[in-house]
């Protein structure tokens, strides 16, 4: 059994979801600190030809909180706003009527919790591309946070049955595969290619905007051209 470790990231870029599609179960790693100005309640959008990040707001959010401690903003007119802005960036784009409805519930999903709010999008962006691992939030099954690191991931692997465990390849210099393989474990490190498609028609490679959110993605290819660009990464 395949098995990755990430934070919680809101409608991620391809990478996160490549990793996603590469394992038998997800574990997002919600209770360990949050980090501000992260990719937790952000991402990039592709507005007017440019890159735009967008953020969720949150409500008093700190790195002395755990992430799944952490709640939206009171204010509920950021939900509206987000959309309007999609709607305005992605309208003319050619899968916009099939994205936008499942764009709008997953921003409109009814929580106060950062945490809850990405396991949900997860969950219905999984469906929409077919991807089927199981997805598991740290906070709710493994109770060894008095773990740190290395130590910890094995836990969970170990928990979970895996023989197999793949990280993003900007963790190599964190884990050790000779421990891993002690505990019976492969370690891989995913090493996404460049995905490029058309963006508005525009097929030079120059003028193309990289590892935007997935639903930049989504608005311009249909599902089996995603779970093809899905595949294009190398296990190291």
């Amino acid at each position: 059994m395949t098995l990755a470790i990430m934070q919680p990231y809101l409608l991620p870029y391809i990478g996160y979801m490549q990793l996603m599609g590469a394992v038998d179960t997800f574990v997002l790693y919600d209770d360990v600190a949050f980090i501000n100005r992260g990719w937790i309640n952000r991402n990039k959008l592709l507005i007017n030809g440019q890159e735009h990040l967008f953020t969720v707001p949150l409500k008093d959010a700190s790195q002395n909180k755990r992430i799944n401690e952490v709640h939206l903003a009171d204010d509920p007119k950021w939900r509206s706003k987000l959309l309007k802005t999609i709607e305005q960036g992605y309208r003319k784009a050619p899968l916009y009527p099939v994205v936008m409805p499942l764009t709008e519930k997953i921003i409109n999903f009814t929580t106060d919790s950062i945490a809850e709010m990405i396991y949900h999008s997860l969950v219905e962006l999984n469906g929409y591309l077919g991807l089927t691992p199981k997805l598991v939030a740290s906070s709710s099954i493994y109770e060894n946070e008095h773990l740190k690191a290395q130590d910890r991931i094995l836990d969970i692997c170990r928990q979970e049955g895996a023989t197999r465990y793949i990280n993003p390849i900007g963790g190599m210099a964190l884990y050790d595969k000779e421990r891993f393989a002690e505990a019976g474990i492969t370690l891989n490190f995913i090493q996404s290619e460049r995905v490029e498609y058309p963006q508005f028609n525009r097929g030079d490679s120059s003028t193309f905007i990289p590892w935007l959110s997935i639903l930049d993605v989504m608005m311009f290819n249909d599902v089996p051209t995603i779970r093809q660009l899905l595949t294009q990464y190398k296990l190291v």
